[in-house]
This record gives structure tokens, C-alpha cells and sequence, in this order.
């Protein structure tokens, strides 16, 4: 069966509570950095906080995490958590975009530096830098590549509204075929980002029957949920499935022709720049209110360049 390293992958949820607070190195007076991103249950952010982790360690500082598994009130109490622990700095990505007004201005109030990473939040005034990748960039890329390949297609969106990296890039998507008459959006299945919805979402609509032959996923667990439930249906030989990552999972397919294209992010590159801004700001260094990292195309033509068994 397809997939078998993302379904081991799957197996091994993080789901964490807590990382043990670091003391080896630690110097005296350090500084204590708190981390939340929307999930750890997608490598992408064990990528982008390893290099957050070895920077802190290296300055002998403390770094916490924080896993609210996709749940918007949890992240708020586990951050409202890290701000009674006194965090210097909170490293975030939001499950829900527009829900962390309240939390992010006591954070402030209390003099805490805010970092937002991958995915923006409703109020940009209230992080000192946000560091993503070019998410609309991500979806015109997928959505150049599919005209330049077909004459038509009927499309199926894979999205994850309550992130507004979903939704740029499923916008950059849209804008990109709009006002061509080939191409139609014949569906659209919210699936958070996460293969285990996305697989059963696809599967039920697979079997209601209608005509498709394309996917859009908004990240690369969703179009391997997408991809794996299409195999399951004798059907992925004749659906093009395009994600966002370039995850090595998904340039495994890509490689194999079961997969169409991914837009690359580069977790190693948010979680550096997340780290510079993290020593930047508690030195009292300016630094940008926005950094955006560019997104390339992988497709069959050129996924041997990017180290196909590993992130880029």
C-alpha cells in the first residue's frame, strides 16, 4: 500500500504536553523561551524547532513546548500556562488565526516578545516579527504549473480556513485559474491540514460519485491523505494531486508519479530566522516585522534536487 512512511509517521504522534525544561549548560539568569505551534503532529515543525532548540541550548538558555493538537482554547490556556512560568519569548504558530487577541496582549503587557512563525495571526500589530513562507506565492506556483500542463480540469480544494497560510495559499491558487472557463472547483473538503481527515473527507467524496480529476491541498499531509484515499479507489493513476511542503513523503510520490507537484517551504530557514529574531529582540536589536521565505516548484522534472528523503 502507498504511503507506508506516512503512515508510520502517523504512528508516532507526538502529542505533547510538555518537553522537560533543559538544565544542561544553562547559565545563570537565562532566559526562558516558550514554543506553541499548531501541532506537532506534522514533521514540519520538529524541523523549524530544532533549530530553534540548538540555538537556545547553545546560549544556555531554556527552551518549553507546547503541543495544543489542534485545539484553539488549549493552545490559549498552555500559552496563558508558559506566561505564569515567566517566558521571555513565545514562539507561535496559531490554530486559529483570529482567537488569540486577549492572550497575545497580556503577553504583551507583561513585556513578552512575540515570534509567529508559519501562519499569521488576525492582529499583525501584536507580534514583533512574523516569519512565514510566501503562502500565496505557494498556491500561484501549483496553479501556474496545472495550466501549463492541462487544457482543463475539475478540482477538488483540500482547506484549513481557521490558518491564514491555508487560506493564502489556496487564495494564490484561485487567482491563478480564475476567469478560465476549463478550469472548475467542483468541491471543497475542510481537512485542517491533517492526513487523518483528509483520507476519510476524500474518500467520502469519491463516493458520491462526481467527476474530478485534481486535487489542491493546502500542505503535503493533506494531499497524502488525498493521495492514499485515491489509491484506495483504483483512482491515482487518473488524478493529478498537488500539496504545499515538499515533504519527503511527498517528493517520494512525486518521484514515483503518483503525485503532481509540491510547492517547497523550507522549515529549516523559518526556524533560523525565528532564532536570529529570538536573540535580536532580547538584545534589544531591531528586527523586521515580517519576513517572508521564498517558495520554489518540485515536480517529477526536478524532486532529485531537493534530496527526496529529507527536508529541504
Amino acid at each position: 500500500m502507498i504511503l507506508l512512511a506516512a503512515a508510520a509517521a502517523l504512528m508516532v504522534l507526538i502529542f505533547l504536553v510538555f518537553t522537560p525544561d533543559a538544565s544542561t549548560g544553562q547559565k545563570e539568569n537565562a532566559h526562558l523561551i516558550g514554543a506553541s505551534y499548531m501541532t506537532m503532529n506534522n514533521e514540519f515543525y520538529e524541523i523549524l524547532n530544532e533549530q530553534i532548540s540548538h540555538r537556545v541550548e547553545a546560549e544556555g538558555d531554556r527552551l518549553i513546548l507546547r503541543d495544543p493538537a489542534l485545539n484553539p482554547q488549549r493552545q490559549i490556556e498552555q500559552i496563558e500556562g508558559m506566561l505564569d512560568k515567566g517566558i521571555d519569548v513565545l514562539i507561535l504558530t496559531p490554530v486559529n488565526a483570529d482567537g488569540l487577541c486577549d492572550v497575545l496582549t497580556k503577553a504583551h503587557a507583561k513585556g513578552v516578545k512575540i515570534i509567529v512563525v508559519d501562519s499569521e495571526i488576525a492582529d499583525a500589530e501584536l507580534a514583533d516579527c512574523t516569519i512565514v513562507s510566501d503562502n500565496y506565492r505557494a498556491g500561484q506556483l501549483l496553479g501556474e504549473y496545472l495550466i501549463s500542463t492541462r487544457e482543463k480540469a475539475d478540482v477538488v480544494l483540500l482547506t484549513h480556513e481557521t490558518a491564514i497560510s491555508g487560506r493564502q495559499r489556496v487564495q494564490g491558487f484561485l487567482n491563478t485559474i480564475k476567469g478560465n472557463k476549463e478550469f472548475r472547483i467542483v468541491e471543497e473538503i475542510p481537512c485542517e491540514g491533517q492526513l487523518e481527515i483528509a483520507m476519510p473527507g476524500m474518500e467520502s467524496f469519491i463516493d458520491q460519485g462526481v467527476s474530478f480529476d485534481c486535487v489542491f491541498c493546502l500542505n503535503d499531509p493533506a494531499s497524502l491523505g488525498a493521495a492514499s484515499a485515491l489509491d484506495n479507489h483504483g483512482l491515482l493513476d487518473q488524478v493529478d494531486v498537488y500539496g504545499v511542503d515538499a515533504s519527503p513523503d511527498a517528493k517520494q510520490l512525486i518521484y514515483e508519479g503518483k503525485m503532481k507537484a509540491s510547492a517547497a517551504q523550507f522549515p529549516s530557514r523559518i526556524g533560523a530566522e525565528a532564532a536570529k529574531a529570538i536573540y535580536n529582540l532580547l538584545e534589544g536589536r531591531k528586527v523586521e516585522a515580517y519576513i517572508s521565505v521564498p517558495v520554489e516548484l518540485v515536480t517529477k522534472e526536478n524532486v532529485e534536487q531537493y534530496n527526496v528523503d529529507r527536508w529541504q
